[in-house]
């Protein structure tokens, strides 16, 4: 990550002109990042981790009052360096907000406390309360909801998460039906703190976020109705759903008091802008703790018949229209590699996961499924789980490594084929944009780019996530430091991107290797009359 390492002397100050601050509040840290205006120029930042809490297997929580005081000291760390590099934080003329999307948050509106700790979104404790929910449905069908909120009935999204506190946690459903209950998603949590909490804090969401909550119409962006009384989640508990640029309210304490608050985005969407992924048929691949790739499908409504979910891009501004994205989220991608240093203890360090499969030429068989929270997209299966196979007396720790690598990728490739098909192949990308801590793993892009057959790119600007938070704060009305569609001026901040070409042609083995890895994913029978592995040998 670039930063500034010396100090802008006051004839220089004027130079940067307006900047614009995003908060990044993420599964694993929180971060207050600077960017100068229009060039997307990354000034400063200060990150701090956060605490993860595994109470019982297959449950993940986190503490919003240690995502709120994160939060708040990353943002007086980041002005604290800001006035070292002799820039005037005055300068920052708005604030941008991405977050971890449907991990959920319930707080008394009265003290500001939470009632429960945040249920994060990888989180598996609902896959009763999801048996429940699509057994009361008159179609019995998990998909039941999706041509109103574009999503199956799964443990991810929020809702589910929501109807769990109200039915086991006796003070959440005290608290809502005693009418001083909140709840909300981590972008709502930090902005009703930021503008005063309990003393006027303002309760919103913006679309993209309420698109991933299983309640919002994705046609008229309001919360509906019928699915508010399916879940028995009573709206007046719900924040207001507002565009993805505009101006919210402003930060009441701190060193950037009076400052507006003028952007959300769900960090994957965020993402999407950051890489500029304006064009119908434009997409990105996120590789963090899991994977999720979103295409860009314009102002057209597109459900999915292939197991993507139709989410909402962005929305640039009150009287804007809404852009739609078909989706394919993968739960498990660079927690794979945090499962072998931890777990298993093949690597000392996540890095060391690209030397170690550097050492063979292929995974000698041996493939791996990443199931540890069941299988997303395209699946939607809660009761899979991960499997090694392919094992042989020959294997090593570095096939294994490589295998590991090779599954994030082969993830990828099922949803890239999955948007082909439900776009009716009218979206063939030509090329995908890449970020995420594990695109700096150049094995893994040359792996993609050769599954795939297609170039990845991967720009030089790493914080594509922060960067599309700022970009639609500085483009908000009213604040209008920020063009939002123009090409970024050359300040020093290149545009510069790393492409990795493929080194094979798609002449078949990869598709026999990718047909295994689905029959293992289904549960299907490995030995047919034609057996892929008996074709790859």
């Amino acid at each position: 990550m670039s930063r500034a390492t010396s100090a802008a002397t006051p004839s220089q100050r004027c130079r940067y002109g307006p900047l614009v601050g995003a908060i990044d509040q993420g599964t694993s840290s929180s971060r207050f990042l600077v960017f100068r205006a229009q060039t997307g120029e990354l000034l400063t930042y200060h990150q701090m981790e956060t605490k993860q809490l595994f109470p019982r297997e297959g449950w993940a929580e986190q503490d919003p009052l240690n995502i709120l005081e994160t939060v708040e000291e990353c943002i007086e760390k980041a002005v604290e360096k800001l006035e070292k590099l002799s820039i005037d934080p005055s300068d920052i003329k708005a604030i941008g907000v991405t977050n971890q999307r449907e991990t959920t948050v319930t707080w008394d509106r009265r003290t500001g406390l939470p009632l429960y700790n945040a249920i994060v979104w990888h989180d598996m404790r609902t896959t009763e309360t999801v048996d429940w929910c699509i057994a009361r449905t008159s179609s019995k069908d998990k998909n039941h909801f999706q041509s109103t909120c574009g999503l199956p009935i799964t443990t991810y999204f929020s809702a589910v998460k929501m109807r769990w506190l109200m039915e086991n946690v006796p003070n959440v459903y005290d608290a809502v039906h005693e009418g001083h209950g909140l709840f909300g998603t981590i972008d709502s949590w930090i902005v009703w703190n930021l503008t005063g909490g309990p003393r006027g804090g303002i309760h919103v969401t913006d679309v993209t976020n309420a698109s991933r909550t299983m309640l919002m119409d994705i046609k008229t962006m309001q919360w509906d109705s019928e699915i508010c009384r399916f879940f028995e989640i009573p709206k007046d508990i719900l924040p207001t759903i507002r565009s993805s640029s505009e101006v919210y309210g402003q930060i009441v304490d701190g060193p950037l008091h009076g400052t507006p608050i003028s952007g959300i985005l769900g960090d994957q969407q965020a993402a999407l802008v950051g890489n500029r992924c304006f064009s119908e048929g434009q997409a990105k691949n996120t590789y963090g703790t899991g994977c999720f790739l979103l295409c860009n499908v314009g102002r057209k409504l597109m459900m999915s018949n292939h197991g993507l979910l139709t989410t909402v891009a962005y929305q640039l501004g009150a009287d804007a229209p809404p852009i739609y994205a078909l989706e394919g989220s993968v739960a498990v991608g660079g927690g794979l590699v945090r499962w072998l240093r931890d777990n298993i203890g093949i690597i000392q360090k996540d890095a060391d996961i690209e030397l170690l499969a550097s050492t063979v030429s292929d995974a000698g068989g041996c493939y791996i499924v990443p199931a540890f929270s069941g299988l997303f997209a395209p699946y939607w299966r809660s009761d899979a789980r991960g499997t090694i196979c392919g094992l042989s007396r020959f294997t090593t720790k570095s096939h294994i490594a490589r295998a590991a690598l090779e599954a994030i990728c082969y993830q990828t490739k099922d949803l890239l084929e999955s948007i082909i098909l439900d776009t009716s192949r009218s979206v063939v990308l030509t090329s995908l944009k890449v970020d995420g801590g594990m695109t700096a793993n150049n094995l893994l892009m040359q792996l993609q780019a050769d599954l795939l057959g297609i170039p990845v790119v991967r720009p030089s600007m790493a914080e594509s996530t922060s960067l599309g938070a700022a970009m639609v704060a500085g483009a908000a009305k009213g604040i209008d430091v920020w063009e939002i569609h123009a090409e970024p001026i050359n300040s020093g901040t290149p545009e510069a991107v790393d492409t990795f070409m493929p080194s094979i042609t798609e002449n078949g083995e990869f598709n026999k290797v990718l047909s295994i890895l689905n029959r293992i994913q289904l549960n299907m029978p490995l030995h047919t009359e034609s057996d892929p592995r008996e074709d790859y040998k």
